[in-house]
């Protein structure tokens, strides 16, 4: 099961629903603007109590629990209707597992800023590094989906451990005659 276009989908829906909202205020007529303002919001309380029944019919191993809390789409339903049963530390975890390479330590989270302070490794030798920019889009991109509580995220790069020196054992010149 292929996720990723589904979130492309939500989002520009999401954003057609805005463009249209900001259109009928752009008209200034304030009573169509609040009709529309509460549809959206009915519609929002409707289908989040259609994925509370879902989920609560659900029989739910808990592979398939995993599959759908690790699922873009469902996860940000589930954070949007405030149903998502995991705790914010988990959702990170979960979205940092997605960030390419090495996967970045995390160094602490301030609740009262939303921002993210993540450790990663540079220049490990592995060919496999990524920079500091790099790794701050990646998380970015997937805490938008599990922890949109997360506003900003601070990279610090440790610089890449050495390798360990190869050591190369051999036969003593003369000793083997």
């Amino acid at each position: 099961m292929s996720a990723a276009p589904a979130p492309a989908h939500a989002e520009r829906a999401g954003r057609r629903v805005e463009a249209a909202l900001d259109r009928l205020a752009a008209t200034g007529d304030p009573a169509a603007t609040a009709a529309a303002e509460e549809l959206v919001a009915s519609l929002m309380e409707f289908y989040g109590a259609g994925l509370a029944r879902i989920l609560d019919l659900l029989p739910a191993p808990a592979a398939r629990t995993d599959e759908l809390l690790g699922d873009d789409l469902v996860a940000s339903l589930l954070l949007l209707h405030d149903l998502h049963p995991e705790d914010l530390t988990t959702r990170i975890g979960r979205a940092l597992d997605r960030v390419g390479g090495t996967r970045p330590e995390v160094l602490g989270h301030d609740e009262t800023t939303g921002t993210l302070r993540l450790r990663t490794v540079s220049g490990t030798g592995c060919g496999c590094s990524s920079t500091a920019p790099d790794v701050r889009r990646a998380a970015e991109e997937a805490l938008a989906c599990f922890a949109p509580e997360v506003t900003a995220v601070e990279v610090s790069t440790e610089p890449g451990r050495s390798e360990p020196t190869l050591l190369q054992i051999g036969v003593r010149p003369g000793a083997g005659a």
